[in-house]
């Protein structure tokens, strides 16, 4: 029976529905930065991927450092064109030998990265729009060195347990506030089957909302396509479109007062309008980095405790920014959903360099209980759960190589 460290207490804080000022953002999948986390995580699962196809194992390697360097382009409506090309550079480490077998590293990573940009940013033109550079250096290929396996456990599928990689920290919340539910669907959904029957809608959505007392002010900021933008009024209808599809989203998760703006810098009557040729700011000034965006949930919460680990792109084996980020995640929700009683759980996992990341140094779980229902009475349950998914960790790895987990 392993003992982990594992610490349930009373908050000593106001639930965030509670908090008289919030504040929650989302940069959608267009964004330059949440391009950069979606590169980064597309070529991670690629090279675990090519590992395990090649090396039955995942070897070293870190690509959380993709960085995004803007292009110019000229809007028009019906059509315009890009005049200078956005530059992306995928740069990190990754294990290019093993045992005397060369591995395709760089190859691997710039087709990963090419059709996640061709599925997800569909009107950016890769080759002509973008440029896509990659520049990895040697990682160890020493898994025993890299990874340091516990010798003396495995999880609870017989799997040998990694030792953390660093000492850090990652952080998870539940349940999600109306808010946050709110800035998260409105972006998802925009960017889901509302672009599908509307395609002047590109995929840079940016959603930011302030909620002071029972008010919810929703600010989008929505690229829209020139192919697909005939005139100035097509324009305002796209955007006339957005706000009340924003509403109606938003009446899904909330009965406060919602309002809803969309693009608020234009100056329609100037000719200044949200016009683009590929749906993303990208093409006109606005650089981007992974980690610089939407925390492992999705989204930017600074009335959360949040950490600032890029997910996007780390080895999902040990590198704790990555595991414990998504695992407290999704056990503060799994908390939430099996113990009744709880308005407002953070999770924080601490590990320590060396130390096997199913033992973390501490595991806190900060809990604001329903009226009536004391700590005590569901603490057994919480340190259960907690307890429970530490024992199963090594799932984390597993999921994240397949796609089921996301990152930003």
């Amino acid at each position: 029976m392993i003992e982990r460290n594992i610490r349930v207490a009373s908050a000593d804080r106001p639930a965030v529905e509670d908090q008289q000022v919030e504040i929650v953002e989302r940069k959608g999948i267009g964004h330059p930065d949440s391009i950069c986390d979606g590169i980064a995580e597309s070529v991670s699962r690629a090279l675990s991927q090519l590992y395990l196809d090649r090396v039955g194992e995942v070897l070293h390697y870190n690509t959380d450092e993709t960085q995004l360097v803007a292009g110019t382009a000229a809007p028009a409506f019906g059509g315009g064109e890009v005049l200078e090309p956005i530059y992306v550079l995928i740069t990190g480490r990754a294990t290019s030998e093993y045992e005397g077998q060369p591995l395709p590293v760089e190859t691997t990573a710039l087709s990963a990265a090419r059709s996640y940009l061709r599925e997800r940013i569909p009107a950016l033109d890769v080759g002509r729009d973008v440029v896509l550079d990659v520049k990895l250096g040697e990682g160890s290929g020493d898994l025993r060195d890299v990874f340091g396996e516990d010798d003396d456990g495995s999880d609870a599928g017989g799997r040998p347990i990694p030792m953390a990689n660093d000492t850090s920290f990652g952080v998870g919340h539940a349940p999600l506030s109306e808010t946050e539910q709110i800035v998260l669907n409105v972006e998802r959904r925009l960017n889901a089957d509302y672009a599908a029957e509307n395609p002047e809608i590109g995929p840079d959505v940016k959603v930011m909302a302030k909620r002071e007392g029972d008010v919810v002010d929703v600010t989008v900021a929505a690229a829209t396509i020139d192919a697909h933008v005939p005139d100035v009024g097509a324009y305002v209808d796209a955007v006339a479109g957005v706000e009340s599809f924003a509403r109606d989203v938003a009446s899904d998760y909330t009965d406060r007062e919602v309002n809803v703006e969309v693009n608020t810098a234009d100056e329609v009557a100037a000719g200044s309008i949200y016009l683009t040729v590929t749906g993303t700011s990208a093409e006109q000034g606005d650089d981007g980095s992974v980690g610089r965006g939407n925390r492992a949930n999705g989204l930017i919460t600074p009335n959360r405790p949040m950490s600032m680990e890029a997910t996007s792109g780390k080895n999902p084996v040990n590198h704790i920014g990555k595991i414990y980020n998504l695992l407290a995640t999704e056990m503060a929700h799994d908390v939430v959903e099996e113990v009744d009683g709880i308005r407002d759980l953070r999770i924080r996992l601490l590990s320590q360099i060396g130390r096997p990341i199913d033992r973390p140094h501490v595991a806190d779980a900060d809990v604001v209980t329903e009226p009536g229902v004391a700590v005590g009475d569901i603490e057994a349950d919480v340190r259960a759960i907690v307890d429970d998914r530490l024992a199963t960790v090594t799932d984390v790895t597993r999921r994240a190589i397949d796609g089921e987990l996301t990152t930003f």
